[in-house]
């Protein structure tokens, strides 16, 4: 089966690719020719997912999915939440948006002082399929619970990877390896109840 995957980030492409394998044909945006600039206006993640693959579907007429992801901590009352991408310019618009490294510091800064430093990653997948009568978009998520630790570690993954811990383990996802984080993370959890979704539409489309 082929399917675009409402993205050019390549991060997100691997992970997503080796979770669900080679019997499924996963597309970047950059692979339709598809460079726009996809509005991600909404209140929550599952509004954001929507918007992309609403977007991709009704200019490309293809099987598409698009996913949004937030860390939601806890003592931030969810912050940064539908933000975390462009956490630091948020709080400072002198920041550079989309900046890794930034939002982890800005992060850590909110953090300061305050002992409860439970927070979880939650992904949303929002998916579309042309080959449907009634194309409505199919829903599915995944979250993984967990901490923020006061300092980076580890070289792997991306994000906030370095500072987040998952319940259950010593290490953060960046120590992890891909390997580990490809069969705990949220999106793991999202990404293989999309799979076997998938897996029953092709048995009956394909």
């Amino acid at each position: 089966m082929r399917i675009v995957f409402a993205t050019n980030n390549k991060h997100k492409l691997d992970e997503v690719r080796r979770i669900l394998g080679k019997e499924c044909k996963v597309l970047s945006l950059a692979d339709i020719e598809c460079f726009d600039d996809i509005p991600e206006t909404g209140r929550t993640l599952e509004e954001n997912a929507l918007m992309k693959a609403k977007y991709v579907y009704e200019r490309y007429q293809c099987n598409v999915f698009a996913d949004d992801t937030g860390l939601e901590v806890e003592a931030l009352d969810g912050e940064p939440g539908t933000f975390s991408a462009r956490y630091a310019s948020i709080k400072d618009p002198n920041a550079k948006s989309h900046d890794s490294e930034a939002n982890m510091t800005t992060l850590l800064k909110e953090l300061e002082g305050k002992d409860n430093r439970k927070a979880r990653f939650r992904t949303v997948i929002a998916l579309v399929m042309k080959d449907f009568s009634d194309p409505a978009p199919v829903l599915f998520d995944g979250i993984v619970e967990g901490e923020i630790i006061s300092e980076r570690r580890g070289g792997e993954g991306f994000g906030y990877d370095p500072i987040f811990q998952p319940t259950g383990y010593d290490k953060t996802f960046a120590e992890l390896g891909n390997d580990i984080k490809n069969t705990i993370s949220h999106r793991a959890r999202a990404v293989k109840k999309l799979g076997e979704y998938l897996d029953k539409v092709d048995e009956v489309f394909y």
